[in-house]
């Protein structure tokens, strides 16, 4: 870990970080999608397609580009048994609904943590992969006032490990880089994208114990974060 310094700003990822998709984009969804188009899948293939299907958005290309999105979605659909013309369109209608908040549940300890961190005085901001819009995200889970900064893939024009969308984060903060911490749920992409800029990095494994670098704490709750600030 980068020489811990105050922390004057804590940064978040937002999807599997602070919520988590309903069961639109589970087995059951995927199948209810598939169905209207006429394609078959199969609802126990669903977590092996998900596990397959996620190489796909490792290109080392960190430009924004839907289509990345949107081929990974093709793909769990077809690691489902999927195929046809119409798995193309399919994928895209749930690449669009993603970016829908009513999709998607709010883990329980987030609102008391982030108001917890706002009220003691740091900056909390958002940093986020996803397409959808942080201005509804925060309107739709009640967090209004608590970031300072919000800040997208989609806005920016380079995803999550490029170092530019972390620069513009801190620029909007007014922080420097060793007074920042960066907690999300991909060591890749939130972790060492934001070490390799002299950030703190804060890995979120909700599920239960990951393989992680001495140096990074690793937590499964967000009550866990306030002592290592």
């Amino acid at each position: 870990m980068t020489e811990r310094g105050v922390t004057r700003a804590v940064f978040f990822d937002v999807d599997f970080t602070l919520i988590y998709p309903g069961p639109r984009f589970q087995a059951t969804g995927y199948h209810e999608f598939c169905a209207r188009h006429g394609i078959e899948v199969d609802q126990a293939k669903f977590a092996r397609a998900v596990a397959d299907a996620a190489s796909s958005l490792d290109t080392g290309d960190d430009v924004y580009d839907p289509q990345l999105y949107v081929d990974y979605t093709r793909r769990i659909i077809e690691g489902m048994g999927g195929h046809g013309p119409a798995v193309e369109r399919v994928a895209r209608e749930i690449y669009d609904e993603w970016a829908a908040c009513d999709h998607f549940t709010m883990y329980e300890d987030v609102p008391d943590v982030l108001r917890a961190l706002h009220a003691s005085g740091l900056k909390i901001g958002l940093i986020s992969n996803s397409h959808r819009c942080l201005s509804s995200f925060e309107s739709h889970f009640e967090l209004r006032g608590l970031f300072s900064v919000a800040l997208s893939s989609v806005e920016h024009g380079y995803m999550k490990p490029h170092r530019s969308i972390f620069e513009a984060a801190l620029r909007a903060a007014g922080v420097e880089a060793p007074e920042a911490v960066m907690v999300g749920d991909s060591l890749t992409h939130d972790v060492d994208g934001a070490r390799r800029l002299g950030m703190r990095g804060v890995l979120v494994a909700r599920s239960g114990p990951v393989d992680a670098p001495p140096d990074v704490p690793v937590i499964q709750s967000l009550r866990e974060l306030p002592p290592l600030l």
